[in-house]
């Protein structure tokens, strides 16, 4: 799904305004927004240093945003999910 079609699903628009805020690497940082029968799926992907920052303290900042997602897509008659993809282990390596 291109990113002009995925800025119409909700929660998109918000999700990537608050990574943009939040990652140091912006060029590692890809969102991707798709639909299927279970709702919106928002797949999110940033760079190693930045993964600690998106999950925060105890887990909190992702569960803030997975909570925030969850009404707007309630506002939406929708369900949004946030699933955030690992770094990749070999360039660590």
């Amino acid at each position: 799904m291109s990113d002009a079609d995925s800025s119409n699903l909700p929660g998109y628009t918000f999700i990537k305004t608050i990574l943009e805020m939040l990652v140091e690497d912006k060029d590692q940082l890809s969102v991707v927004g798709t639909t299927d029968e279970l709702g919106v799926l928002i797949t999110v992907k940033v760079s190693d240093k930045d993964m600690g920052k998106l999950i925060g303290k105890n887990g909190q900042t992702i569960q803030s945003i997975r909570t925030l997602l969850r009404v707007i897509g309630g506002t939406a008659n929708q369900r949004v999910n946030l699933k955030v993809l690992e770094p990749d282990q070999a360039l660590a390596a």
